[in-house]
């Protein structure tokens, strides 16, 4: 059996830090080589082979599958939402150059498989918003939303015509206390947790009863690796899967923060991301997830805020 040698492209954001340090602990270290176009992240430096690298820079990602003997590709690099509409046609640009250059190579290098994240954005306003249906209407309407749209359509047919393995999540907004918001419209159920602990209180820039999928990220990096390990005959999809956990608003992940800090308090500043997320799901119809490769869950809002505040009071004292 050919040893699996996976290249993470984009290793330095939020999904991208941990996925790499769980492939790590899989695979073994010297088996997954973290890219990324900075310096590494704080977590990843001096812990394995590192790379600086431009997902958009196809002769320096090749040179790097030769000399690594790369047979699997996680591909996380793009521009999110929120700084995606800062800046349309780079965004575009980002998202699609480097999803079509790796799917090429995937082609040319006969790579195993290729990991390729989607979202919720590839909804619109359009879309059912409750309990959103795997396959329904997808009209987009931000830029993020649209390239991922596109680019799940590019995997599929990559499968459809040259049988190439590339699989996919659509992931919701997910939560972690290891890494940094990345710049998208749920972010703030990450700051919250932050600004809880540091001041006490936040000012949202989401209305109080605006609903949106959540995950926490240990569940999403779950899902990810048992979305790539599973068998290719329970792949029934090829264009990405729902994955859900819980829904929730930002005045009841206030009111589990409450639970633990009484003190803290809430307050609503309504700007763009407002109009972003209220195109959005408020919920989402995982089945084909759970029936096709047995997804599940872990996690529930008040589980998950017990563990952030955990790591991060631990993470914020002074050493």
């Amino acid at each position: 059996m050919k040893k699996e040698k996976i290249l993470i492209m984009g290793a330095g954001g939020q999904i991208g830090v941990e996925l790499a340090m769980a492939l790590r602990k899989l695979y073994g270290t010297d088996n997954v080589i973290a890219t990324d176009i900075r310096e590494a992240h704080p977590l990843l430096d001096g812990a394995g082979p590192y790379y600086i690298l431009d997902a958009m820079d196809a002769n320096s990602t090749l040179d790097i599958i030769k000399k690594e003997g790369i047979t699997q590709i996680y591909l996380l690099a793009a521009l999110l939402s929120a700084t995606g509409e800062k800046n349309p046609k780079g965004a575009w640009d980002i998202n699609m150059r480097s999803l079509l250059q790796v799917l090429d190579l995937g082609v040319e290098q006969k790579l195993t498989k290729i990991y390729w994240p989607s979202s919720i954005a590839v909804f619109g306003p359009t879309t059912p918003k409750s309990q959103t249906p795997q396959k329904t209407v997808v009209e987009p309407r931000t830029v993020y939303g649209v390239s991922k749209y596109a680019g799940e359509l590019w995997c599929q047919y990559y499968n459809q015509r040259w049988g190439l393995d590339v699989r996919s999540i659509r992931y919701p907004g997910l939560i972690s206390w290891k890494s940094e918001p990345g710049g998208g419209t749920t972010d703030y159920a990450v700051d919250i947790y932050h600004k809880a602990l540091e001041e006490g209180k936040y000012t949202c820039f989401l209305s109080e009863d605006t609903y949106l999928p959540m995950m926490y990220m240990d569940d999403a990096i779950r899902g990810t690796i048992e979305l790539m390990e599973a068998p290719v005959e329970m792949m029934k999809s090829r264009m990405a899967y729902n994955l859900s956990a819980m829904s929730f608003s930002p005045k009841e992940i206030a009111a589990s923060i409450q639970k633990h800090i009484p003190d803290f308090t809430i307050d609503y500043a309504p700007d763009f991301r407002q109009a972003i997320a209220d195109g959005w799901p408020q919920s989402i119809d995982d089945t084909a997830a759970r029936e096709d490769w047995g997804w599940k869950h872990e996690y529930d809002l008040d589980k998950m805020t017990a563990d952030m505040l955990k790591h991060l009071k631990e993470k914020k004292q002074p050493v």
